[in-house]
């Protein structure tokens, strides 16, 4: 009895941590591929971001068609506005970043996101932060700036769009994090794919509408079944195992993204890229390490 119910926790960890390895596998593909469409053709950047997410909406149709309109009935309909709204403007800053920085400093940097999820935590839903977070979050945020040296003569404003993106879908995550006391993860996840790609068709228009044509195309139709399967392979993560145990697995993208950004565009990182992705990859492991901690001793305070 005992050795089933381990085999079963087993084959459920190993098939969690082995989608989320694909998800970021889909994930550093579709970082190059954007890269390569904003930096090498010069499409722009809030274009490629519209056209990503439209196509990645056309290959999620299926799933619409499952779930149904009826899904979105919604007693915070203004939540999900402001919450899809806060990813769609992430997601421009984080397209716009590729077309500026190599791959590999935008994705360490946006892995400053668990950070700004902690403060906006702290000051938004009252959540007590300890000391050791605190002091974690400041860890983090002095590897971004190692990985940024703002005081060397090659520093550019550009490279602050990732920590942008960051900031961003972190305001997004809380509210997710607020509206899952109440909502379906059917509701929030339709709100999302029927609300992002007109608020970045808004967005493309203000900064002058492209459409994309031969080579451009095809990429986009790339980017956004990728986008599509990367999302959908992270939900099956999520779904067959423990957010805190799949959560480590999500930090390979890092060499993931290095790796791609080296094999496409030749990118080598230099030496400062690891000791501060270094700092923010512990000071993220020892957030969760903590937040499985608490969450322990609430459940057993509560059996």
């Amino acid at each position: 009895m005992n050795q089933t119910i381990l085999g079963i926790s087993y084959s459920r960890a190993v098939a969690g941590a082995a989608f989320m390895v694909l998800a970021g596998i889909a994930f550093a593909i579709l970082n190059v591929v954007t890269q390569w469409l904003t930096m090498k053709l010069g499409f722009p950047s809030s274009s490629a971001a519209f056209w990503q997410y439209a196509f990645a909406l056309a290959f999620s149709l299926p799933f619409l068609c499952r779930v149904g309109l009826s899904a979105m009935r919604t007693a915070h309909p203004w939540q999900h506005v402001f919450r899809v709204a806060f990813a769609a403007f992430g997601v421009g800053a984080w397209v716009a970043g590729l077309a500026s920085v190599p791959i590999w400093q935008a994705i360490a940097l946006v892995m400053t996101s668990p950070f700004f999820i902690i403060l906006g935590a702290r000051l938004f839903l009252g959540e007590r932060v300890g000391p050791g977070r605190w002091a974690a979050t400041a860890v983090g945020f002095t590897g971004a700036m190692i990985i940024l040296q703002p005081w060397s003569d090659g520093f550019t404003w550009a490279a602050l769009l990732p920590v942008l993106s960051a900031l961003l879908w972190g305001a997004s995550s809380l509210i997710t994090k607020n509206l899952t006391g109440t909502e379906r993860p059917e509701t929030i996840t339709i709100w999302l794919l029927v609300l992002l790609t007109p608020i970045n068709g808004a967005l493309a228009l203000a900064a002058g509408f492209a459409v994309p044509s031969g080579m451009a195309l095809g990429l986009f139709l790339l980017a956004g079944l990728l986008t599509a399967l990367a999302q959908y392979l992270l939900t099956l993560a999520y779904t067959v195992a423990d957010a805190a145990y799949v959560q480590p697995f999500d930090d390979l993208k890092l060499p993931l993204n290095v790796f791609a950004g080296w094999l496409v565009f030749g990118y080598a990182p230099t030496g400062y890229l690891w000791l501060g992705a270094l700092l923010i990859l512990g000071a993220s492991l020892f957030i969760m390490r903590s937040e499985m901690q608490r969450e322990g001793m609430s459940a057993g305070a509560s059996a």
